[in-house]
């Protein structure tokens, strides 16, 4: 499996606007995070875990030229926002494209996208297939890959991680129960959301992302979802333990 980084962003994206601090003012490249999506390519198939406000940027940054199906984790506009984009998509290869999330989040897009479900489309509308998660514990496939669901709680809104092979993806969240950290357990790879160092409402902050990961102990773990509010890369991966890693947009990883 090939795991690329497309945004590691908070939902305002690194510059943020009208900020002047010393991170969005760097010129260090990692120091500038799209919102957050991950791309995989697995067993010959292309798959996006959220595609937020900056898809089309990400797909034509990294030539994606074929996507086989979309993965939400729930229905925030950070993750859903680039949704229209896949027209280019379903025109390059004639089919709809699947998307899979839980009923509450398909039906938050049928809201939000409601020119693509309505009796009357307008022509050039994006194509989709919907496909219910409806378990938060059984396992299910997308383009015929295994994907484990794994609940966590973001805020007071449940969201999704996934568990593919030994790659490990959560993003979005400040509390995860023991079956969750168990389903995690045994990762090669896992991916945490680390916000800032100060306590958040609805995100795991730094020093609890790391102190999770020390205690699940993959082989490799990145962190994502960053604010500016976290430091410069350079600065917080001197912080970190020698297995820990600050993903960066464009990162792309073997798992």
């Amino acid at each position: 499996m090939q795991v690329t980084f497309l945004g590691t962003g908070t939902s305002q994206g690194v510059p943020m606007i009208g900020c002047t601090c010393a991170v969005c003012r760097s010129v260090d490249y990692r120091d500038k995070r799209l919102r957050v999506s991950v791309h995989l390519q697995v067993d010959g198939k292309s798959i996006v875990i959220d595609s937020g406000p900056d898809f089309r940027q990400q797909a034509l940054r990294e030539r994606i030229d074929h996507l086989d199906a979309l993965v939400f984790t729930h229905e925030h506009k950070d993750h859903t926002g680039g949704l229209d984009d896949i027209r280019a998509y379903n025109f390059r290869q004639q089919q709809d494209m699947p998307l899979h999330a839980e009923p509450r989040v398909l039906e938050q897009l049928q809201r939000e996208y409601a020119y693509i479900f309505a009796d009357r489309k307008y022509p050039g509308i994006p194509q989709v297939e919907l496909h219910p998660i409806v378990s938060e514990t059984a396992v299910f496939e997308v383009a015929g890959i295994p994907f484990e669901p794994i609940r966590a709680m973001h805020y007071k809104l449940p969201v999704l991680g996934y568990r593919v092979g030994n790659f490990t993806y959560l993003t979005d969240a400040n509390h995860l129960g023991p079956e969750a950290l168990e389903q995690m357990r045994g990762s090669e790879v896992i991916v945490l959301n680390a916000l800032r160092h100060e306590k958040h409402i609805s995100h795991f902050n730094f020093q609890e992302a790391v102190d999770i990961l020390e205690d699940l102990a993959p082989t490799r773990a990145y962190l994502t979802h960053i604010s500016h509010q976290l430091g410069r890369h350079r600065d917080v991966e001197a912080q970190l333990p020698a297995f820990i890693r600050l993903a960066y947009d464009g990162l792309s990883v073997s798992c």
